[in-house]
């Protein structure tokens, strides 16, 4: 068992908050953008691609954001709508945003690149009167992306949703999600992720999103270890230090830690690993599984997203998990 208490017989098992935005995904790959003529539009945003991976595992999900009055925000709720996802909570800017844009350059299956398109986003107009107390009282589970703590009043609906959460018993998950536009400085993302990180029962990041967060006089003392003692010196069970293609090493407050182990397939693109590799994992932890199992599904999900062009439409099912899997025992 992985020691998280999820609450039985609500409505939902996770809800989401945070980032909704549209990719668009060269199709001319391996060449620069500048030379790239056509894209493939799909849904994006971390927090998004999580919540597709994770009702395509069959949970029951919802969201908490906001989109833009126009075409693209249409689409991104009718895209939630077609996944099975709640859009109740998804509520329509009208203040004249617009819609978050990431262009994607994939020059070979190891050098991708991303260019973003943020200013006037309206997924971070989320205001505090958007979070309704009764969705996540509804809830297992909370994912909070660190993207939503980069401006007000998105970064005021969150820490309210972590109130909620406390005060319903709703497990917190912690996606850091850092992604260097929009923020103001480095010293404000250290501030704001650690306030959630400390509020959270899971948290999921790479080694770098790690270093934002804690504050240590001598470097020598940054490593994996040292971060699972410094949140488990909080509220937090499970802490997952995601290193890319060397995978993951999870730790839980007990003192357990387990390696995990990665998936060979034939890459197009690195972009969507962690997203996959989130909601495999958070299936597991909700079905109960040791935490090996979970780091395997998340492992064996992230392998099936870089081998396809998009993020969103890859996110696998359980059969595509488990046929995975079993092509490379």
């Amino acid at each position: 068992m992985n020691a998280i208490p999820f609450e039985s017989g609500r409505k939902l098992d996770c809800v989401s908050l945070g980032r909704l935005c549209i990719d668009l995904n060269a199709n001319e790959i391996h060449r620069p953008m500048e030379e790239t003529r056509t894209f493939t539009k799909y849904l994006g945003g971390s927090p998004a691609n999580i919540t597709v991976a994770m009702s395509r595992l069959g949970l029951k999900t919802g969201f908490i954001g906001r989109v833009s009055d126009d075409q693209f925000g249409r689409y991104i709720i009718q895209y939630l709508k077609d996944q099975s996802i709640s859009t109740d909570n998804v509520v329509i800017d009208r203040t004249g945003s617009v819609t978050g844009l990431a262009f994607t350059e994939i020059l070979s299956p190891t050098d991708c690149s991303i260019l973003m398109y943020r200013d006037n986003a309206a997924d971070l107009k989320l205001e505090p009167n958007d979070v309704c107390e009764q969705t996540i009282a509804n809830s297992k589970a909370l994912l909070i992306s660190g993207t939503a703590l980069a401006k007000s009043p998105s970064r005021e609906a969150v820490f309210l949703a972590l109130d909620y959460a406390k005060k319903h018993n709703v497990v917190v998950i912690f996606d850091i999600d850092y992604r260097p536009y929009t923020w103001a400085s480095q010293d404000e993302i250290g501030i704001y992720c650690r306030l959630v990180a400390e509020k959270s029962h899971v948290i999921i990041g790479g080694r770098e999103e790690f270093d934002l967060m804690e504050t240590v006089t001598d470097p020598d003392q940054i490593n994996d270890d040292h971060t699972a003692r410094t949140w488990f010196s909080h509220v937090a069970q499970i802490v997952v230090v995601k290193h890319g293609g060397d995978g993951s090493i999870t730790f839980t407050r007990d003192g357990g830690q387990w390696k995990g182990r990665t998936f060979p397939n034939e890459v197009v693109k690195t972009f969507g690993a962690g997203d996959a590799f989130a909601g495999a994992f958070i299936y597991g932890l909700m079905q109960g599984w040791p935490i090996e199992r979970c780091q395997e599904y998340g492992a064996a999900g992230a392998s099936i997203v870089v081998g396809s062009h998009s993020c969103s439409d890859a996110m696998p099912t359980v059969e595509q998990i488990e046929t995975h899997m079993k092509k490379y025992e």
